[in-house]
């Protein structure tokens, strides 16, 4: 079965009652974990942000706790499994400032775990990617944003 564009499905749902539509998302959030991820979002934690990114913070510093450091190949698996956190937290928000602070706070939990990550090229270029994608998100900010936000990225 072929999926309809954004565009056809907008126009269906502005045509349902509202008992209709919450069915729907009741439905959408049964069958996927991240569906009913982001409608949690979207309900309870849209309002209050930086409620959010400090949820999300702690979940950051939490999986920073469990990097096991005796090789780098496991270390290399948390970590990597902390981008993904970070993304996927990043698209339910879709705002720039929240993405940018939560790649901001990974970058400063990998500086201070300990963790020799400039000496594997796959772990520094992990980090760089951060910074890219942190420099990236800047650069569509306001100026006044990027100067505060430039001042931490020079701690890096």
């Amino acid at each position: 079965m072929a999926s309809l564009s954004i565009h056809d499905l907008k126009q269906e749902l502005l045509t349902l009652k509202p008992v209709e539509l919450t069915s729907l998302c009741l439905r959408l959030a049964r069958f996927k974990k991240e569906n009913k991820e982001l409608l949690t979002y979207l309900l309870f934690q849209a309002q209050d942000e930086e409620g959010y990114i400090k949820t999300v913070k702690q979940e950051i510093e939490e999986l920073f706790g469990t990097v096991n450091l005796t090789q780098l190949y496991f270390a290399k698996k948390t970590l990597r499994k902390i981008v993904r956190v970070i993304n996927k937290h990043s698209r339910y928000s879709g705002n720039k400032q929240t993405d940018i602070e939560l790649r901001i706070f990974f970058c400063q939990q990998l500086n201070e775990s300990g963790i020799p990550f400039r000496q594997n090229a796959v772990l520094n270029n992990l980090y760089n990617g951060q910074l890219k994608k942190i420099n990236t998100l800047m650069a569509s900010l306001h100026e006044d944003l990027q100067h505060d936000y430039q001042k931490e990225i020079s701690q890096l």
